[in-house]
């Protein structure tokens, strides 16, 4: 993969796992916004993954949308109890509140979870390791 996304997509990602915002289909997925405004679209053929969210089109990295594919996909793995804690939060509206400053906006979302964050961070971590060994490819058109 040539550019990394943020951590924090990966939080996203768990979101739209554990919220059901994800259609899979064969080729395609539809993946809704946190706050159930948008809808993205994901297609893929072998390791080419694009999307129309902004970070994935724009930035050249996956974004949230991209890696809830991965995931459901098994490309990457994930831990069902870490992904149910990351119900119902509306990332657009937090990303706005800290001005994209994904940092905050993650340990806002960390501070109000009953669980060791120590062992959020570091299975997610893991993720973001495997993440960034995958080959894959992220293009504007298939």
């Amino acid at each position: 993969m040539e550019k990394i996304p943020p951590i924090a997509k990966i939080y996203e990602a768990y979101s739209c796992i554990a919220d059901n915002r994800i259609k899979l289909n064969e080729k395609d997925a539809i993946v809704t916004s946190s706050n159930f405004e948008k809808e993205y679209t994901i297609k893929w053929k072998d390791n080419i993954y694009t999307s129309n969210d902004n970070a994935t089109f724009w930035q050249g990295y996956p974004g949230y949308p991209v890696i809830a594919v991965l995931f459901m996909q098994e490309k990457l793995k994930y831990n069902k109890e870490i992904i149910n804690l990351f119900k119902n939060i509306n990332w657009h509206d937090l990303n706005n509140k800290y001005k994209r400053n994904y940092d905050k906006a993650i340990d806002e979302v960390l501070t109000n979870i009953d669980y060791d964050i120590n062992i959020i961070k570091k299975e997610t971590l893991k993720i973001y390791e495997k993440l960034k060994n995958l080959d894959i490819e992220i293009k504007r058109k298939l």
